[in-house]
This record gives structure tokens, sequence and C-alpha cells, in this order.
């Protein structure tokens, strides 16, 4: 593939890695990092910006002139996409799932900040039903996108693909060799086959899914090659998006301690998962942790309408 420059994208940025101390971590004699990807621009940071990395550099590649990609109301991936295809000169289209959303558009915009900042950033909705989103990947419903917009560079939902997984593998660096144990979220499996793509064969790379069930093992196991890593699914709290309120005041304690904010979907239950590991002796004395910040902070305050509503703890942001 030709090397195409992207101003955006190739601005070489740097994530810092971020010890944190706890009382546990002493008592245990752990050493634990986070790798501070979260910090690389407020819309299109973590996983999202590795992701989309050459997944944009190849719709250059192809001379398209639009993106399209898919998500729910709320998708840190669609409001990345729209930044970051404005930012490189596309037009971005996103196909939203929940057509309720679109009868009433001006007050959707007012009420959701994804669907808002992505608005700003150019991107033109498509609100389909749920039944519709399922087929979203048939070739029928592709040839239909296709007549109304022509031609165009089409990123999957999540992201994940072999571009993503190869901008995934940039995470880790020269300076990562030394920890034992790199950690992550998993969501579609694209962040974490890039880890173990990258990672050292003494290394042991931990997934924390989001989701229930066991098809992510089938998922990762398309993209790496090496048997070094495991998924820990004690963690997803219920499932996608579930939580329950020892993981709000988790996420808030972690924040007063460390100064590190981690997001309900993904990171917080991640960090959640490696302090229970620690407690219950599963990392062994001495042990040098890395843990993956994958971002997803700007869909904090959509959670918190949600915990509002409910008059339950909110996520403290400030």
């Amino acid at each position: 593939m030709d090397n195409v420059p992207n101003s955006f994208f190739d601005q070489g940025f740097v994530c810092k890695n971020q010890q944190v101390f706890l009382p546990i971590l002493k008592e245990k004699k752990i050493e634990l990092f986070i790798k501070r990807e979260d910090i690389i621009h407020p819309f299109v940071s973590g996983n999202k910006f590795r992701k989309l990395k050459y997944n944009i550099q190849e719709a250059k590649n192809q001379q398209k002139e639009i993106v399209i990609t898919y998500g729910g109301a709320f998708s840190n991936h669609i409001l990345a996409t729209a930044v970051a295809a404005n930012l490189s000169g596309f037009k971005s289209v996103g196909i939203i799932r929940g057509d309720e959303l679109g009868n009433k558009l001006a007050r959707t915009l007012e009420i959701n900040s994804t669907l808002r900042e992505a608005h700003k950033n150019g991107m033109t909705f498509e609100f389909i039903s749920r039944e519709n989103y399922r087929s979203k990947s048939k070739q029928n419903f592709i040839n239909q996108l296709q007549d109304k917009f022509g031609g165009f560079y089409l990123i999957p939902e999540g992201g994940t693909n072999a571009l993503a997984i190869k901008g995934c593998e940039e995470i880790l660096n020269i300076e990562d060799a030394k920890f034992d144990y790199i950690c992550c979220a998993v969501g579609t499996g694209g962040t974490i086959s890039g880890l173990i793509n990258a990672s050292k064969r003494n290394q042991k790379v931990f997934g924390f899914p989001a989701l229930k069930g066991d098809f992510l093992n089938h998922e990762i196991r398309q993209f790496v090659n090496k048997k070094n890593w495991s998924l820990q699914t004690e963690y997803h709290f219920g499932g996608y998006a579930k939580y329950n309120e020892d993981l709000i005041r988790f996420i808030n304690s972690f924040r007063e301690s460390t100064g590190v904010l981690l997001d309900p979907i993904y990171t917080g239950k991640m960090i959640f998962g490696i302090l229970d590991l620690i407690k219950k002796d599963k990392f062994s004395k001495g042990s040098k942790i890395l843990a993956i910040h994958t971002g997803g902070i700007q869909g904090i305050e959509g959670f918190n309408q949600k915990l509002r509503k409910k008059n339950q703890q909110v996520i403290k942001v400030l």
C-alpha cells in the first residue's frame, strides 16, 4: 500500500505510561502502569485513533470522498470517525441504530452530545430500525447504500478489520518490553489482536471483554498466531453497557486516588478486573503490568444522563 501522508494521523503522537499507586499494589508488590492513549485527542483517542489511522489512509489510496460506518446513538466510534474524516478531508455518513432518533433530529442532537458533535463535524446520519441494522453487513444493504451515496469507503462497526489491527500494533513501543503483562478492554477484538501481535513472547496479554459470551476467542484467533493471551470473562458487569453502583463508585474512587478518569463501558471494567485479580494473587509478586487506556471518555456525558434519570450516582468528570 502506498504511503499517503495524512496531516492528522502523522503528527507523531506519543502516549506516556503513567504509574498508579494504590495500597493493594504496595501490599502485593506489583507495579501498575496505564498507557494514556486517552489523551491523544479529545474525540479521536485511544484505540479509535489506532483503528482509523490506516483505514483513512486506505480511503485516500482508493480516492474515495465519503467514509461510511455504523454505530449506536452513543458510539465513540461514530464520533471518532466523523472527526477523523473531517480532519482528513472526507465527507462521512453514520448508519445509526434506532430509526426513532431521526424523527425529531433537532431534539436528538440537543440531548445527545455524541451525535451533536459528529453532526458538527459534517457527518450525515441514516437512522434505521434495529431490525434493519442487523442486516447492515449483507450485500443487499450495502448495495442500497451505494445506490444512495455512490462510491464510498466502508469501515465496520467498531472499526475492527485488518487495517485497524495494523494500527493497534503500534500501541506498544520498545519501552513496553519491560512489562510482564499487557491488559486491555475488549469489544470487537481488534485492539487486543494488535497488542498480541506486537507483544513479546515472554509477555502475557490479558483481555477484559465488555460483552458476554465466548465468541470473541474465535474472532481474535482470526488475526493472531501467538498463544500468549487469554480473556478474563468475569468482569463484564452483566454485558455491554451494563453496570452496577459498585462500578460507578469504583470509577470515582480510582479517579480520586490516581487522577485517571475511566469510562464505564470498557476501561472501568478492565481496571476493576485487574485490581480484583491482584487481590486474588493471580499475578506473582514483582509483576509489572501495563493497562491500555483505550479512551471513551467523551461517552461519559451520555452515560451520566441515564444515571441521573435513575437518581443514581454519576461519574465525576471534573
